[in-house]
Formats: C-alpha cells, sequence, structure tokens
C-alpha cells in the first residue's frame, strides 16, 4: 500500500475529561463493586482528497469510539478477581445512504482479571494487543481524528495507523502484567493467531511482549521509554513452509519543561503488513515476508491544564 506523509495539527481541549469519563459505582456488601462508565464524541469533519479533489463533510466518530463500559471487580481468597465488558459504538451510518445502514458496534473488550498477592495480573480475554501499543495510546490523535480513511464510512478514523504506527488490533489472548506502580513494568501473552489466504495453519500462539520504563526527575519533567515485540509462524500445510512474522517498536516521551513534550516512536515489521496487524499485505509470494517500517515525532504544549496544542510528523 503507497502511503504519502502526513503532517497533522490538533488543539486538543479537556483531555482530562475525555481519558477520566465519569461513572456510576455500585458496592455490594459481600465486596464486590459494580461500575458503568462510557463517553460519547461527535466531530464535524471536512476533508479533501489530496489526489481526486473530491471534497467531503461528514458527522462521524473520531479515532477513538465511543465507549460503555461494565466492570465488576472483588476479591475472593488471596485473588483480586475482574470482569470488564467493554462496548463500542459509532455514530455515523454504516455507509453513504443516510437511512438504511445502520451504525456500527465493536465488541471490543471482553476480559477477566485475576490479580496476585505481589501485584501482577493475567488479563484474559479480549483487549487490546501489547505489541505496538504504546505507540498509539501516546499519540495525541487518540482523543481526536487524524486521518480520515474511507468517505463516510463506516468504523473510526485513523489517526496515524498506517502514517506513524500499526493498529495493535483488539484480539484473544492471555497476558500476565508485572505490578503497576513501579518505574520498570513489563507484560508479555500469547495470542489467538491470525492467518492469510494460503497460510491457515497455525500450530503455535502468537508471543508479544513490552516493557516500560518510568523516570521521575524534578521540576515536573519526567520521562517514558519503552519497546515490544511479536513473533508468529504460520504454514500452508502441515508440510509446506512456514511464514515467520515478526515486529519490533519501540518509543520514548519526555517533558522538556513542564508545559512542554515531546514523544518520538518508531516501528519495523517483516510479514505482518502495512496498515492494520495481519491485514493482507505482510507477505509477496509462497514464503516472503515483506518488511515495512514507520515513526512518528510529536510535540505537545500545555496552554492551561484542560487545553494542550500540538504537531506531528509521521509516515
Amino acid at each position: 500500500m503507497k502511503r504519502l506523509t502526513l503532517w497533522l495539527l490538533a488543539a486538543a481541549v479537556g483531555l482530562p475529561s475525555a481519558i477520566q469519563a465519569q461513572g456510576l459505582t455500585m458496592q455490594m456488601s459481600n465486596g464486590w463493586r459494580f461500575t458503568f462508565s462510557g463517553n460519547i464524541n461527535v466531530f464535524a469533519v471536512y476533508s479533501t482528497d489530496a489526489n481526486s479533489g473530491q471534497k467531503n463533510f461528514n458527522i462521524r466518530t473520531g479515532l477513538l469510539p465511543g465507549f460503555a463500559v461494565f466492570d465488576a471487580k472483588g476479591r475472593e481468597g488471596n485473588y483480586d478477581l475482574g470482569v470488564h465488558i467493554g462496548f463500542a459504538p459509532q455514530i455515523q451510518n454504516g455507509g453513504p445512504s443516510s437511512h438504511d445502514n445502520l451504525a456500527q458496534i465493536d465488541m471490543r473488550q471482553l476480559y477477566l482479571t485475576v490479580g496476585f498477592k505481589g501485584g501482577g495480573q493475567i488479563l484474559a480475554g479480549r483487549e487490546l494487543g501489547v505489541f505496538s501499543r504504546q505507540n498509539i495510546l501516546n499519540d495525541m490523535t487518540l482523543y481526536g481524528t487524524g486521518a480520515q480513511g474511507g468517505v463516510q464510512a463506516p468504523g473510526t478514523t485513523l489517526g496515524r495507523i498506517s502514517y506513524g504506527y500499526l493498529y495493535p488490533n483488539f484480539n484473544a489472548q492471555i497476558t500476565y502484567s508485572s505490578a503497576t506502580g513501579k518505574p520498570t513494568q513489563f507484560a508479555v501473552g500469547i495470542f489467538q493467531p491470525s492467518v492469510y489466504p494460503g497460510f491457515a495453519e497455525t500450530e503455535l500462539p502468537r508471543l508479544e511482549a513490552e516493557v516500560t520504563h518510568a523516570i521521575r526527575r524534578t521540576g515536573g519533567k519526567n520521562a517514558t521509554v519503552w519497546a515490544s515485540g511479536m513473533w508468529q509462524t504460520t504454514k500452508p500445510a502441515p508440510a509446506g513452509t512456514s511464514l515467520s512474522s515478526i515486529g519490533l517498536a519501540a518509543g520514548v516521551r519526555a517533558d522538556v519543561t513542564p508545559e512542554i513534550n515531546v514523544t518520538v516512536a518508531a516501528y519495523y515489521t517483516k510479514g505482518v503488513g502495512a496498515f492494520a496487524m495481519f491485514d493482507g499485505g505482510g507477505y509477496d509470494g509462497a514464503t516472503h515476508a515483506r518488511p515495512d517500517e514507520g515513526g512518528y515525532v510529536q510535540v505537545m504544549y500545555k496552554m492551561n491544564p484542560n487545553t494542550q496544542l500540538g504537531a506531528s510528523w509521521g509516515r
């Protein structure tokens, strides 16, 4: 897929309220706690195609869909247990028709967690993948629109997907994460493997792992560095030649001053794709894995506690 360099300039207003959606909590007498939370986002978008000149106006969901989230948490014996169910609806029609294409609802999150005494946790179910997730979670367009994708199309916008990182996807997984609150944290998991046409045998799970390290400095200037990786192998048949897929991603987010922070992130993959992971563009020929690489640079300025102004460049 041919990709063009994209410049993005965005003003992000009210990010704290967008990140921390308000919720309702019900505390039970047996110690369990039930919570409902969510958010709705609406964007009026005017776009022009740089190649064809086509102009379009749309009212749509941004890179993040809306969310309706149900949580249940409690303690049984020596374990902290949790159940999370997250529906992710969009607001626009499911196609160009204005009356009979219903809005799309993604079942993005459906998982349980088991927490241990030392703070570690096992997550089992459907959740955002581990590989390359920090690259997208630190992108300022996550709370906006970024690249538009298909005109009048269903689903979310693209943000910097294919213009700085691959979309990590929400996947079935069993993942162990180390205790939060420490400077260095890691996560490693096995995932439902993905297939390409002609490579349908998946004898082994996909492996994904991540490590992050937080650096706390005086004067309100902090930094976080991260790295992640993935590996998967598939075959066309039991006796066929396998196709191996690998990926590496890394980045740093650092405060230059208490008001200015800079993010630099990059990735390299082979046999994975150029848009979303395992989108079909990751191989060429019987056993030839196609490489892909990209990254972005982002600068953000905190104008006040509720308003940030940012600019980014990526490819």
